[in-house]
């Protein structure tokens, strides 16, 4: 079901967002606004990592995955979803996780594993291009946002466990990624349903 500004679903995180956030935001920012800041923030995340900032990169890295969140909430509840959004939103998120994964998971944890993550996160962004220019409702399902959830708690653990010295949670993070792989998948297949 295409997804929109009158139908769309307002959640329960888009509810405490509101109460806590989105409404003190200016009127004129919006979530698309919002998307462009996360693709900006790649490349900064991305150099401090490469840097073995883990200080500086750990946050950065939440605070852009944390822009998933606000956008998402802000066009619900504002009732200003577009075309454009629906599909460069989740276009941002393969690219903030997808770098990270090439550059930080495949060195810290596993190439193949990283690859993985890489191979299903390009498989969703492909169906949704096919379905974009066959003018089919595209929009993220409970699973991709699952997906996106474990993806980010699994990559800033393992920041976490860069930044502390804390080798008991590169674990944690390789399970947490795992459960995402898994969401993926399923994510992949109800997306090309």
């Amino acid at each position: 079901m295409l997804i929109t500004n009158k139908n769309a679903p307002v959640y329960f995180h888009d509810r405490v967002l509101n109460i806590l956030l989105i409404q003190f935001l200016p009127k004129r920012l919006q979530p698309n606004h919002i998307t462009v800041l996360r693709f900006c923030l790649v490349p900064f995340v991305l150099w401090f990592i490469a840097q073995s900032q883990w200080h500086i990169a750990a946050p950065l890295f939440l605070f852009a995955a944390f822009t998933d969140a606000l956008d998402g909430s802000m066009a619900r509840v504002r009732k200003q979803i577009t075309n454009w959004g629906t599909f460069y939103d989740p276009a941002a998120d393969k690219m903030l996780i997808g770098l990270v994964v090439i550059l930080f998971v495949a060195k810290e944890v596993n190439v193949a594993f990283a690859a993985i993550i890489v191979v299903v996160e390009l498989m969703i962004l492909f169906v949704g291009l096919v379905r974009r220019k066959g003018h089919e409702p595209i929009s993220a399902n409970w699973a991709g946002k699952m997906k996106m959830l474990f993806q980010v708690i699994g990559v800033f653990a393992l920041l976490i466990a860069k930044f502390w010295g804390l080798s008991l949670l590169v674990p944690f993070s390789i399970g947490t990624l795992t459960i995402a792989i898994i969401f993926a998948v399923v994510s992949l297949l109800t997306y090309s349903l």
